[in-house]
């Protein structure tokens, strides 16, 4: 069995490539990255084609994380059906993936942050795009959370 997962913020420059770069990195480590596709998008176009934000991208190398490879989409129709998880990074992600999911897809959506654990559960990972330095420590901070607890789900699913 192989799984495929796709991560969602606004414009795919921060959160979503954040997410998917810390999450593949845990997937290479637990010898799972045969086993599991990943992908990351933005509900909007705004920065189709670009590199994740430099800040993001200098913040994830600080913790071994390379995320400079990956190039911001859209998230389109085909995604519903080629995806079995699609992650969205806040609430706002979540309600603009069910408006544009065909019908039948709901079951695929959740929130990311839905597999960190105690009082992580649920929270939404805020936009640090217009903040300061602190602010993607932050992102990443709770990315690594969501993402172990994510890790744990994907072995449940694949039954490890």
């Amino acid at each position: 069995m192989r799984l495929s997962i796709l991560f969602a913020c606004t414009g795919n420059i921060c959160r979503s490539p954040t997410a998917e770069g810390v999450f593949r990195a845990k997937l290479r480590r637990a010898g799972l990255a045969d086993r599991v596709a990943t992908d990351s998008a933005g509900t909007h176009g705004y920065h189709v084609g670009e590199p994740p934000d430099p800040r993001s991208i200098r913040h994830a190398a600080a913790r071994g994380i390379d995320i400079s490879d990956l190039r911001a989409r859209k998230v389109g129709p085909a995604d519903f059906a080629r995806f079995d998880l699609i992650l969205a990074m806040d609430r706002g992600h979540l309600a603009q993936l069910a408006r544009i999911g065909p019908p039948g897809s709901h079951d695929r959506l959740a929130m990311f942050m839905d597999f960190a654990p105690g009082a992580l559960r649920g929270r939404d990972v805020p936009d640090p795009y217009y903040g300061h330095a602190d602010h993607f420590d932050e992102v990443l901070d709770l990315v690594e959370a969501g993402a172990e607890g994510l890790l744990a789900e994907v072995r449940r699913r694949l039954d490890l």
